[in-house]
């Protein structure tokens, strides 16, 4: 009974395409932890190293404040907390421009449906928090409707004129890789680098905090770290709001397509995969069956 009972679950899990399904988790599982790993011991250090120059500093705070004392300092950064979730400069009186005005509103809803979620502004109130749910339900899906179909216009009309400079040379299958390439690396600085060149500029970062604040909006992953427009010391100029947003809009689904041809490709290999795992299991099958096909008629033949 339990042979048949382990060969029944041995073909269940082979129709079920477990043993993909298992490589592809495997992969993933191991990629998660490595990056785990490497982060850990590139950032773990400098954690360490800023707790003890907080302790430090703190010390040397109590030192020259004594009236201060440590219960006071604690009601300091609670205020100082809670001044930034607000909007209020912890140095100064000055306000977040726009904070939760109908600008920053809109701000704030773009960066819901698109889930960046940057966490700079958050709904305090009940309602708020509930509307933020519903609004949250109803407008991602269409935001990633939205995206998929510019992103695919983006793309057809890359393929348009692919074709039509393909028509004039003879071998037009280089050509259209060759175009393909200068899209994509023309696409790369309109998205990356210019970009990164303007945030310098204008929110004083440096090129490696620009181009990781670039990749963690339009990828969506949104730590809100660091955030352009919304330095309450900085007087931006008028425009640049309007260029943000649109970078924004247009880059999600530039970078939205490029994620799609890495699920593609990883679609294809999976499929190789499980196309020649049906491929062996087909072969062994025939050779089974050709045994005891033999079998038998090596046993009709000694009778």
């Amino acid at each position: 009974m339990l042979p048949i009972c382990s060969e029944k679950l041995c073909q269940f899990l082979s129709k079920a395409r477990f043993p993909s399904i298992l490589f592809l988790g495997v992969i993933y599982l191991s990629y998660v932890l490595l990056g785990g790993l490497v982060f850990w011991k590139l950032e773990g250090w400098y954690v360490l190293k800023q707790i003890e120059t907080l302790k430090d500093e703190r010390t040397k705070l109590l030192v020259k404040y004594p009236c201060v004392g440590q219960s006071g300092l604690r009601e300091l950064a609670q205020m100082i907390k809670a001044a930034s979730i607000v909007g209020l400069s912890p140095d100064s009186n000055n306000i977040t421009d726009g904070f939760w005005k109908y600008t920053s509103s809109s701000v704030f809803a773009a960066t819901v449906v698109t889930t960046i979620g940057y966490g700079n502004i958050i709904p305090l109130t009940a309602a708020g928090q509930i509307f933020c749910v519903m609004f949250a339900l109803f407008g991602i899906p269409l935001n990633v409707v939205i995206l998929n179909r510019v992103g695919k216009y983006m793309l057809a009309i890359e393929k348009k004129f692919c074709n039509f400079i393909a028509k004039k040379f003879e071998r037009a299958k280089c050509v259209r890789i060759f175009i393909h390439s200068i899209c994509f690396v023309l696409s790369a600085f309109m998205y990356f680098v210019m970009p990164m060149i303007l945030f310098k500029e204008y929110e004083g970062w440096s090129y490696s905090a620009a181009i990781y604040y670039c990749f963690i909006t339009l990828s969506t992953i949104g730590f809100g770290d660091y955030v352009a427009d919304y330095n309450p010391a900085i007087n931006y100029p008028e425009w640049y709001g309007g260029l943000i947003a649109a970078w924004i809009f247009f880059g999600l689904a530039w970078l939205a397509l490029l994620i799609n041809h890495g699920i593609d490709l990883l679609e294809s290999f999976n499929a190789h995969f499980r196309s020649k795992h049906s491929k062996e299991e087909h072969e062994q099958t025939q050779v089974e069956d050709i045994t005891e096909q033999t079998k038998k008629q090596a046993a009709v033949e000694a009778t």
